[in-house]
């Protein structure tokens, strides 16, 4: 039987402990949250009482510590062209991997980073100059990984590269970005990618149709592997296919449209890890969590 765990990235305002019960109240069982104010370098650290009452919360919500996605600072940039940026970038993103393994979680989603060149479109050799830019940084981000797994070596969170539109100089918006990192990562065991659906299709790979949805998987397959798959970010799509554009939308009411998430629900590749919504209504979390769990009743845990 398909086991599918379908939430949404909460709420932690007023304390990461709060994060549990705001998932429970909308049926999730799974979510994703920020473990510190994500527009801010450094927060204080969590306290043990914090923990604690995270750790009860979680328990009456019924949800386990591998269904849940924690995601670092928007600030993060690990292949910051900058000396100084790019440390202040690996500093807090040990601290990341630091508070999600004292709150008991498996995994930390991430963007790759950037490189913020800024290359003229008509330049003769731009396409040459944007790849060899982003090859450049792919390995800056490898090495702030690696640096990342080697001071917190006594932990097995994972880190999890999430795919992007690729809007501007952001990078991950290639399947064979993500696999260039995985290749780089001197421990596999800690290293792992989320699908966001919205940044997957304006990134170029289309979803809406079983044939389309099923050539995209293999692809994936092909050249990241499912092995690496740890969650999913569950968005409809604003902009068009290929467009390069992130803005996330409601189930059914974008680009995508519904049947790709019918594929999703109806796919045992995507069994057991989070699925969380990221849609742009979050009056509306609790009736989409139920949609999806509607195409495919089986996959209810």
């Amino acid at each position: 039987m398909n086991k599918k765990y379908v939430g949404a990235h909460v709420s932690a305002s007023g304390g990461v402990e709060n994060a549990p019960l705001n998932a429970k109240a909308i049926g999730a069982k799974a979510f994703a949250l920020f473990t510190k104010n994500q527009r801010q370098w450094v927060a204080k650290p969590l306290t043990p009482k914090s923990i604690d009452e995270f750790q009860i919360n979680l328990e009456e919500a019924g949800i386990k510590p591998e269904h849940i996605l924690p995601h670092d600072s928007y600030l993060i940039n690990l292949g910051h062209p900058e000396e100084e940026k790019l440390e202040k970038s690996r500093k807090a993103f040990i601290d990341e991997l630091e508070r999600a393994k004292q709150l008991g979680l498996k995994l930390l989603n991430f963007h790759p980073g950037s490189h913020l060149q800024k290359i003229p479109k008509r330049d003769p050799n731009y396409e040459k100059l944007v790849e060899e830019a982003e090859y450049a940084c792919l390995d800056v981000i490898a090495e702030s990984m690696n640096l990342a797994i080697e001071a917190t070596k006594e932990s097995d969170v994972i880190l999890v590269i999430e795919n992007t539109a690729g809007q501007g100089s952001n990078l991950g918006y290639k399947f064979e970005h993500l696999a260039y990192l995985i290749d780089k990562i001197e421990d596999k065991s800690r290293v792992g990618v989320c699908l966001d659906t919205c940044h997957t299709f304006t990134a170029g790979y289309d979803l809406r149709t079983k044939e389309a949805y099923e050539q995209t998987m293999s692809e994936f397959d092909k050249i990241v592997g499912f092995k690496y798959l740890k969650g999913m970010h569950i968005n409809d799509s604003k902009p068009p296919l290929g467009s390069r554009v992130d803005r996330h939308h409601s189930l059914g009411k974008g680009e995508i449209g519904l049947d790709a998430f019918r594929f999703i629900m109806n796919d045992p590749r995507m069994d057991n890890i989070p699925l969380v919504l990221e849609t742009i209504d979050e009056s509306i979390w609790d009736q989409e969590i139920e949609l999806l769990y509607s195409f495919n009743e089986k996959a209810r845990p």
